[in-house]
């Protein structure tokens, strides 16, 4: 296994609970931990903080972030607080009308669906839902089941779609999706493209130059291993084109780095997708934490992180299928994000018992449970779930 299997001594975690959980919230690295609690510190002598931070370490954060998703400059992306708030900024710069649909997933995240929900009634929009073909339908055509859910997906996308905002990968189970070749239909009928990337962006490689997003919001507590209620929103320029912010802050304003000059007021906005920043958006002890996990993951790299993931659980998957617990096909499957179907006569409750018994923290998301290695993880980590799921299957 690759240099990254020493890297456990990066975090915190306890050797008797095995975490394999990271798409329920990633654990803060001890260099974020130490950035965090300095920053602490420094807020209790106030004295210490000067004009510049308010803005040089959001900076870069915006820089950092542009470096791991491979495209856009920092000028495009804004700090906001949820991912929640990243698609409203993005929904009320979109022009959605009458006659026009709005193209999403069935069981997609809810940040990504109610704020489409109350533009589609405010416009008369239709909301598509789009979901992989049933188990009879695949059996029939030989299709598997995320083949299935791409193709419907570029088949719900015409010449009337107005929007089409969907995950990176579905958060329940980690299937894949083919982002370029739905970033190109949508393109082809001028829809605009939204990408909600939280459970993908830090751990599976990814390419905003080549996927061709519209906007890519990603929540910072998941996969960018920092704090809670810091995100980032690269908003492209069809959306700073209408370019009208969610909060009229006094940072999103040309020349607040002036403070002596902050009672001039002016109508010009900072540059790009600044004028989009939450309110605050300085956050001193949360901004030192995501700069320093975002350093750790640009030198991991997310190719890096997958190929870990990929190699950790290449045995165990093997074994899980010899007892009939269903994934989804490698094609389609996330190395770092996955989920595990068991057989009809498996009873849920004795499964949560097991990994319980056994110390493993995992997730249950819809019909499966969902489970999401990172490089913390060892093979002893893995060795209990299949324990786990072995007793019961």
């Amino acid at each position: 296994m690759s240099e990254l299997s020493q890297a456990r001594h990066h975090f915190r975690l306890p050797d008797d609970v095995h975490f394999l959980n990271c798409a329920y919230m990633g654990p803060l690295p001890r260099a974020a931990e130490e950035a965090a609690v300095a920053a602490v510190r420094q807020k209790a002598v106030p004295f210490d903080i000067v004009a510049d931070d308010f803005f040089s370490p959001s900076n870069e954060v915006r820089r950092k972030f542009v470096s791991l998703i491979g495209g856009g400059t920092p000028e495009d992306v804004a700090i906001v607080p949820s991912v929640s708030y990243g698609f409203a900024t993005a929904a009320r710069n979109l022009p959605v009308a009458r006659g026009q649909n709005i193209v999403l997933l069935r069981e997609q995240f809810p940040s990504n669906v109610y704020v489409w929900l109350r533009r589609a009634e405010e416009t008369g929009a239709e909301v598509r839902f789009v979901e992989p073909a049933s188990e009879e339908e695949r059996a029939s055509t030989g299709e598997g089941r995320g083949a299935s859910w791409n193709r419907r997906i570029l088949d719900a996308i015409d010449e009337n779609t107005a929007v089409v905002s969907i995950g990176t990968i579905q958060w329940t189970d980690g299937t894949r999706f083919d982002l370029e070749a739905i970033g190109r239909r949508a393109r082809a009928v001028g829809a605009a493209y939204l990408l909600d990337g939280s459970q993908s962006i830090g751990a599976l490689p990814f390419n905003l130059e080549d996927v061709g997003a519209d906007a890519l919001i990603v929540a910072g507590y998941k996969w960018l291993l920092g704090p809670y209620s810091q995100s980032l929103a690269y908003l492209g320029p069809r959306i700073q084109e209408s370019g009208v912010p969610l909060e009229e802050t006094w940072t999103g304003r040309e020349g607040s780095e002036n403070f002596g000059g902050l009672v001039d007021y002016v109508d010009e906005y900072q540059p790009g997708a600044l004028r989009f920043d939450m309110g605050e958006r300085s956050n001193f002890w949360g901004t030192p934490a995501l700069n320093a996990s975002l350093d750790l993951l640009l030198e991991w790299t997310p190719a890096g992180i997958s190929d870990y993931c990929r190699t950790l659980m290449a045995d165990a998957f093997t074994t899980l299928e010899s007892l009939g617990i269903r994934s989804e096909e490698e094609a389609f499957r996330s190395p770092h994000l996955f989920g595990l179907r068991f057989p009809d006569h498996v009873d849920g409750d004795a499964v949560k018992a097991s990994l319980a018994k056994h110390a493993v923290n995992v997730s249950f998301r819809g019909s499966s449970i969902r489970v999401s290695p990172h490089v913390y993880n060892t093979p002893e980590n893995v060795a209990a779930l299949v324990r786990a799921v072995s007793e019961v299957s």
